[in-house]
């Protein structure tokens, strides 16, 4: 009978450990992905909250995003600029787009 404790012991210790883990923070978007890998080593938090800042609404943030990404020769398509452009757009523009998939949708 003695033989047998250790195995119940680790069974419920193993058991038990999912609930007594953390639970994982939630991953990053692709466009905060893309924009800490590429654009945060010129970029400042700074640059975006200046007085004379060149996007002003949604279409003027996804156009430069889309300048600066060529500007840097990344190459990025349309969907990755529009993510980029959301991420700084949720992080510190803030610029209301309508809400709507087609106000977010890439500028052409």
């Amino acid at each position: 009978m003695h033989s047998t404790f250790p195995l119940w012991a680790a069974v419920g210790l193993i058991a038990a450990t999912p609930a007594l883990a953390q639970t994982a923070p939630p991953s990053a978007s692709r466009g905060a992905l893309l924009y800490d890998t590429h654009c945060i080593a010129c970029h400042t938090t700074q640059m975006h909250w200046r007085e004379k800042r060149v996007a002003t609404d949604w279409p003027s943030l996804r156009r430069q995003v889309q300048r600066w990404q060529g500007n840097a020769g990344l190459d990025w398509g349309d969907d990755d600029i529009t993510e980029v452009a959301r991420h700084l757009n949720e992080t510190i523009y803030r610029f209301s787009p309508g809400a709507t998939a087609l106000s977010m949708a890439p500028v052409r």
